[in-house]
C-alpha cells in the first residue's frame, strides 16, 4: 500500500472512478492524504497519476502517464531565475492568452501546467529533454521565437499541420495572395529609395 500526501483530496476523488476504470486498483482516501493498493506497477502509476492531477493537471492528460515512454517532470522556475517577480516570469511562460504555452504544446505534443512557482510536464521521453530545456531558457529570459525555433529544430518527428494555428500569424493571416504581393513590393521599393 502507498501513501501519497496530496493538497486538494476532492480533486482526487472526482478522478477517482475515471482511474479506477483504467486500472485495476484500490483508492482510498484521509484527511490529506490518499492510500493506494494493488499490484507494486500499478500503485506506482496510480501514485504518478494523483501527484499529477493535485498538481493541477486534467483527468485525461494524467492519464497519459499510463502509456509506455510518457514521464512527468516538475521544474521549480526559482532554480532557474535571479528575478525577484516570479510573476513577470510566470507570465513570459504562459504569454499573451496563453499562446506561448499553447505554442510549446503544439510543437512537443507536451501538456504543461505552470502552478504558482513551479511547472509541471507530461510528455513522451523523445521530447522530454528538449521541452525543458525549451522551459528553462524562457525562465531565463530566451526569447520566444528563439525557444520556439529550437522546437521545430528538435521535433521534426512533431510537424505541425497546415491547419493548426499557433497564434503567430497576426494580422496577416487571412491576406490574400495579391495584397501580399503589394506588400513585398512596397518593401523593395522601399530597399531601393
Amino acid at each position: 500500500m502507498r501513501t501519497i500526501p496530496v493538497e486538494s483530496v476532492r480533486r482526487i476523488k472526482k478522478a477517482t472512478p475515471s482511474i479506477e476504470n483504467k486500472v485495476k486498483i484500490k483508492i482510498s482516501f484521509g484527511k490529506d492524504r490518499v492510500y493506494v493498493e494493488g499490484k507494486e506497477l500499478d500503485e506506482y502509476l496510480v501514485s504518478q497519476i494523483i501527484q499529477a492531477i493535485d498538481f493541477g493537471f486534467d483527468v485525461e492528460d494524467a492519464l497519459l502517464l499510463m502509456n509506455d515512454g510518457f514521464a512527468m517532470e516538475f521544474i521549480d522556475v526559482k532554480n532557474h531565475t535571479r528575478r525577484k517577480n516570479l510573476k513577470d516570469v510566470r507570465a513570459r511562460l504562459i504569454g499573451t492568452n496563453g499562446k506561448a504555452k499553447k505554442t510549446m504544446e503544439n510543437l512537443t505534443g507536451a501538456v504543461i501546467v505552470v502552478n504558482d512557482n513551479s511547472v509541471g510536464v507530461i510528455v513522451d521521453s523523445t521530447h522530454l529533454d528538449t521541452t525543458i530545456q525549451a522551459i528553462e531558457c524562457l525562465i531565463q529570459g530566451s526569447k520566444h521565437g528563439n525557444v520556439f525555433s529550437y522546437l521545430e529544430k528538435h521535433n521534426s518527428s512533431r510537424r505541425i499541420g497546415k491547419d493548426d494555428d499557433l497564434g503567430l500569424k497576426g494580422k496577416y493571416a487571412k491576406m490574400s495572395i495579391d495584397s501580399a504581393e503589394e506588400i513585398e513590393e512596397d518593401v523593395e521599393e522601399d530597399e531601393e529609395e
